[in-house]
């Protein structure tokens, strides 16, 4: 059983809608440090707001890169990574190619995921000495087990940080099936971060219990919540027990 602290701290809470207001960012992020999450992930564009709102808290401050459909050349997702970075943000979401992927360019995939760490890497590290993280996003409802395949040993050989299955804007979201073939390519040396359609306690177990270390959501607040319903009773009557 996990507590949860724990739980938040595996969680990536997401706010990605695009006519997000600024007091929305403001009021998003005032309630996610209050719940510990891993990290926040928003805009670019509002970076600036999110890092003055979670600074002196133990939340990561994430974005997202060449989102949703990761059709842009490299050099567009090094530079919004390097503008990112200078705006605050710790952790990168990127979107991979994937026309490239599908059409066999891996050259394309390998160096767009390697000038990405490398700009994560030349950045340095954040306010609390840790090293910016890169998550590589492989779109798992569009592309094949043998194309995830080579990705991952891509992201792997490019030390990146984690593969994320979904945008969460593909045909589908996350699967347990996902992330258990995920678990089986990867070392550990990579995370997993299960991502798309998570939206509920019961979801998240499954994720964790397949492999993920990371759980992107837009429903973290519902799902600790649902943790408090259904797991702190029993919690709280394991304990009376034992007295």
């Amino acid at each position: 059983m996990f507590s949860k602290t724990a739980l938040a701290k595996m969680i990536d809470h997401s706010f990605l809608k695009h006519d997000a207001s600024e007091q929305e960012i403001i009021s998003f992020c005032e309630e996610s440090r209050e719940e510990h999450f891993a990290a926040v992930v928003v805009f670019p564009y509002w970076l600036p707001v999110a890092a003055k709102h979670l600074r002196s808290s133990d939340v990561k401050l994430a974005t997202v890169v060449g989102f949703p459909f990761g059709a842009v050349p490299a050099a567009c997702k090094v530079y919004e990574s390097q503008k990112s970075i200078e705006m605050g943000a710790e952790e990168i979401d990127m979107v991979i190619n994937l026309g490239a992927l599908r059409s066999g360019h891996l050259e394309v995939v390998r160096r767009e995921i390697e000038k990405v760490v490398t700009e994560a890497e030349m950045d340095g590290l954040t306010e609390d000495g840790e090293e910016i993280l890169v998550k590589v996003i492989i779109e798992t409802g569009l592309t094949t087990r043998y194309e995830q395949e080579q990705v991952c040993r891509i992201a792997e050989e490019a030390r990146a940080d984690f593969i994320k299955t979904c945008t969460g804007l593909g045909p589908r979201g996350a699967t347990v099936e996902d992330v258990k073939f995920l678990r089986q390519v990867l070392s550990r040396d990579l995370g997993i971060k299960a991502a798309g359609a998570i939206r509920t306690y019961e979801q998240m177990l499954m994720m964790i219990n397949a492999g993920a270390n990371r759980i992107g959501t837009s429903s973290g607040f519902a799902i600790l919540r649902e943790y408090e319903r259904v797991e702190q009773p029993l919690a709280e009557g394991i304990v009376e027990a034992e007295t």
